[in-house]
């Protein structure tokens, strides 16, 4: 069943003026929003940031492979970390302000944001799993390890025991209101990390087709769908690709009414800060998410899904 068409180019992000797949354009779009939120702090280790996350994903990072999966792709990660730079430039529009984060703890932000997938990179000496996919269920202790081996050696070891922390946002293993941070400030840090992950793949404007065709195959790896995978996964198995998009559109409901107001206490609303006035964002998950039920709408009985 072919899908319904988007209306923007699979490459550009949410505003249409961004192209994702392009490191250095995302790297220049961040730097110019951050030297013009923090006059006169110095961004240089960004160019060291996003030079090492293109090796790394390219296989050019010593080490390491280069990145096999097509889901949390170098195209996720560079949609992530521009949401990130913008979602703290809409919560910073007050520098001054009681709980401002100030200039570090935003570059400690996108660092983490750029290396926030990297559990899913092989290891050159990894003759274990053939593909990153099998490392789904661990992949965010994976990118805390990496983040503690990396930043050090880069000389941003005065960020890596923020990194580590906040990374765990990004996943699914506990409330992230219990997780243990540094401060309040460190908290709110994380639930910024946590919502761009989130609204820069649902907002993807080929989320639907992504979900069907890649984060399927990766769940299928990770032992999370497809046949046999009951015998290892004792949470939700799914069968076939239509089964994985049937509960999407209680998954988009779901994160968020439960995570991105919930856990992470609305703070996707600085988006439309940033943009002045419209998160588009949620504009762009929303029409996904009519997309996705126009398509199951278009399914048989047996598999169309039943809207609660």
């Amino acid at each position: 069943m072919p899908l319904p068409q988007p209306d923007r180019p699979a490459h550009m992000d949410v505003s249409n003026t961004v192209d994702v797949t392009d490191p250095v354009i995302v790297e220049a779009e961040v730097r110019a929003i951050l030297e013009s939120r923090y006059p006169g702090f110095d961004f240089s280790p960004l160019q060291v940031l996003f030079r090492d996350f293109t090796a790394l994903y390219a296989g050019e990072f010593p080490g390491f492979r280069a990145c096999d999966i097509k889901y949390h792709d170098a195209q996720h990660v560079l949609d992530v970390t521009l949401a990130m730079a913008r979602l703290l430039d809409g919560h910073e529009h007050r520098p001054e302000a009681p709980g401002a984060l100030g200039p570090e703890l935003a570059l400690a932000g996108v660092a983490a944001a750029l290396f926030h997938d990297s559990g899913y990179i092989r290891r050159t000496r990894d003759t274990r799993n053939k593909n990153g996919a099998a490392y789904t269920r661990i992949h965010v202790s994976r990118s805390e390890r990496f983040m503690s081996e990396y930043l050090p050696a880069v000389g941003l070891q005065h960020m890596a025991g923020t990194c580590r922390r906040i990374v765990h946002f990004t996943g699914y293993e506990r409330d992230t209101r219990t997780l243990a941070v540094a401060d309040g400030r460190e908290q709110r840090l994380g639930t910024l990390l946590g919502t761009a992950d989130l609204i820069a793949q649902m907002a993807d404007v080929n989320y639907v087709t992504k979900c069907r065709d890649h984060l399927y195959e990766e769940f299928e790896i990770g032992g999370m769908a497809g046949e046999g995978a009951r015998a290892h996964h004792t949470g939700k198995v799914y069968h076939s690709r239509d089964h994985l998009l049937e509960p999407t559109p209680d998954f988009i409901r779901d994160a968020i009414e439960l995570r991105l107001e919930g856990e992470f206490d609305g703070v996707h609303r600085h988006a439309a800060t940033h943009f002045g006035g419209r998160n588009l964002y949620m504009d762009a998950i929303l029409e996904n998410c009519r997309r996705l039920q126009q398509l199951l709408a278009s399914f048989p009985p047996a598999v169309a899904v039943v809207q609660r």
